[in-house]
Formats: C-alpha cells, sequence, structure tokens
C-alpha cells in the first residue's frame, strides 16, 4: 500500500468508515481520484485531491453549499481533511447523463432539458463572491493553447501568438463580453448524474465543480451541447439553445456569442488534450481531438469568426492520423512544462 493510499485510509477511520470496502470509481484529467466507499448498506464517494496538484477541496466545498443552498444536487459533505485533500462526499449514484444517453438515446433530448433548466435557474442568481473573472484578453490568452501546444507538437513552433490573441481578444469583446453569471466550467453529461427519487431541478447531480468562475452566459451551454467526449445531437443541440435564450428572443447576437465561445473553449480543449499527452502521458485523450476539431470547425464558419477562421486555418494544422501519431509518439516527453 503506498503513502498515499495509507492516508486515505486513516482518513476513512477517522471518519467512521475504516471498515468499509473500497472500489476504484473513476479518475480525470487531473490529479484527482474517486473511490466509492461501502459499509453494511450505505456508501460513499472518497475524494483523493492530492494538496499542490491543482483543485483545492476547499472551493468544492464552498461552491457545493451554494448549489444546495439554490435548490440544486451537489454532493453533501459528510467528513474532510482539507491539509490532505480527502473530502468524504454524498454518493449520487451511476447514473451518468453520458451512460444513460448511451444505453437509451431517446431520453437525449429529456435529460438536455433538464441539465438546461439548471443552468437558467443558476444564472438567474446572484453568483458566490470572490470568484475569478477573467478579462477578455485572458479568455484569448487561455485558447492559445491551441498553438503552444497543439501547433507546436505538430509543427514544431507556436506561430503566431500575439496576432491569434489579439483576433480572439476582438471577438470576444464584441460577441462575448457582456454581463458576466456565475459558471461551472466542466458542464457535460460525464459530470452530471440523474436523481430520479428527487424533483425539478434538484433532478440533475453535479460534480466537478469547484473551478467555477464567473463567465459568459453561454459558456457552460457550449460545455454541455459541444462535448469534447461525445456527439449531441443537432436536434437536440438546437433546442436546447431555443430553449436557454427563450424562444423569441433574438437569435443574432446569442449565435456570435455562442459560436465565438465555443471556438474559444475547442481552441483551449485542443491544447489541453495535448498537454495532457506530453506532460502526464495521458495519450488517450488524442483521440478526442477530432471531435473537438470538428466543433471547432462548426463555430468558425459563423460570418462573425472570418478572421479567426482565416488565422486557424493558416496556423493550425488538421489532426490528420499522422498529426496525432505525431503527437503521440512525443507522449510523456515535456515533464518539465
Amino acid at each position: 500500500m503506498d503513502s498515499r493510499s495509507n492516508a486515505a485510509t486513516v482518513f476513512l477511520a477517522d471518519a467512521g468508515w475504516g471498515a468499509a470496502d473500497r472500489v476504484f470509481l473513476a479518475g480525470d484529467a487531473s490529479d484527482r481520484r474517486y473511490e466509492r466507499v461501502r459499509l453494511a448498506n450505505k456508501t460513499a464517494v472518497l475524494m483523493d485531491a492530492p494538496p499542490g496538484k491543482g483543485d483545492d477541496p476547499a472551493d468544492f466545498i464552498a461552491i457545493g453549499a451554494h448549489l444546495n443552498a439554490l435548490g440544486l444536487s451537489a454532493p453533501q459533505i459528510l467528513a474532510k481533511d482539507l491539509a490532505q485533500g480527502f473530502l468524504l462526499i454524498e454518493d449520487l449514484g451511476d447514473f451518468l447523463f453520458a451512460r444513460l444517453v448511451a444505453e437509451e438515446p431517446q431520453r437525449e433530448a429529456e435529460l438536455y432539458a433538464a441539465a438546461t433548466d439548471v443552468l437558467l435557474h443558476l444564472q438567474s442568481q446572484p453568483p458566490p463572491q470572490m470568484l475569478g473573472d477573467l478579462r477578455a484578453e485572458g479568455w484569448a490568452q487561455a485558447a492559445g493553447f491551441a498553438l503552444e501546444w497543439y501547433r507546436r507538437a505538430i509543427a514544431g513552433d507556436a506561430g503566431d501568438v500575439k496576432g491569434f490573441t489579439e483576433i480572439l481578444t476582438r471577438l470576444i469583446k464584441v460577441h462575448a463580453d457582456g454581463p458576466r453569471v456565475f459558471i461551472l466550467r466542466d458542464y457535460h453529461a460525464e459530470n452530471l448524474l440523474w436523481l430520479p427519487d428527487r424533483t425539478g431541478i434538484a433532478r440533475v447531480g453535479l460534480l466537478d465543480f469547484q473551478l467555477g468562475q464567473l463567465g459568459q452566459p453561454a459558456y457552460d451551454l457550449v460545455s454541455l451541447l459541444q462535448d469534447a467526449r461525445r456527439d449531441v445531437s443537432q436536434a437536440t443541440e438546437a433546442a436546447m439553445i431555443a430553449r436557454f435564450r427563450g424562444e423569441d428572443a433574438p437569435n443574432e447576437a446569442f449565435s456570435a456569442s455562442y459560436a465565438t465561445i465555443g471556438a474559444q473553449r475547442a481552441l483551449r480543449i485542443l491544447g489541453i488534450f495535448t498537454r495532457l499527452c506530453l506532460v502526464a502521458g495521458k495519450g488517450q485523450y488524442l483521440a478526442l481531438i477530432p471531435r473537438v476539431w470538428a466543433q471547432l470547425q462548426r463555430n468558425l464558419a459563423h460570418p462573425a469568426l472570418a478572421d479567426l477562421a482565416e488565422f486557424c486555418a493558416f496556423y493550425l494544422p488538421a489532426p490528420t492520423p499522422e498529426a496525432l501519431e505525431r503527437i503521440r509518439a512525443q507522449c510523456g516527453t515535456n515533464l518539465t512544462r
């Protein structure tokens, strides 16, 4: 048993779960991992977030409390050791949206409507205090991962990062820099759970929200509907956009905002998935890049993004099998960055 697992055992014992069975539940792109613990007829989830490796469990607690106060369904906290990065949280079950839709595709619209209603409710309420709020240039710089990691891994250099930042900053200022709302950032089908025993918006269980911040109203909707891990049907995407903005609301401005945020997010994810391979040796994320690339191209097709589309066509190589293999050959070789 390694030292981290031993520390988790001590934490569980102190919380009264020392005799519980432990089964690996999930890991993600960060260093967090989750185990389901079972003691007699009750279960809980152990969150293991090593200190200094990224996300702070204290943020999970604070944001979760805010979400629950709004009548939403974040896991309750059963025990905590913030110094060591351990939380014992409520087990919301196994009905992940991604799994349910894969097994019952006809339920996609129903589930996504519930998830969209959660966003409408969340954004109608005052956000928590002291959240981060990036300026337009900060959002553009975050998308620069596409050049600094994805392009560099394929072409050997980052290209015109300054020109890219200037173009995307301008587009965000024009189309997506209005009033801020509370965004959860990783709002997609693998972080949402269906809770059939609850009612209304509480039927959607929420996970992985600790990086929540202030952002654009369209951001979490883009995260939900342009999912890097699964294809959402075009009919569902169109219906949820209409549900979110209101059937009678003007579409032109929202369409440009949605495409701008969609492009920003897709560009950043291209870089993140490449970085996960190069730095963390997580080559499995490369298989998701073609879907993200296709989403990027759809967003760039919006007339408002013509300048960015021209830039990307020149500087960003398509993720051909040869290009992805070039990245894969470098997996785990960039551990110092």
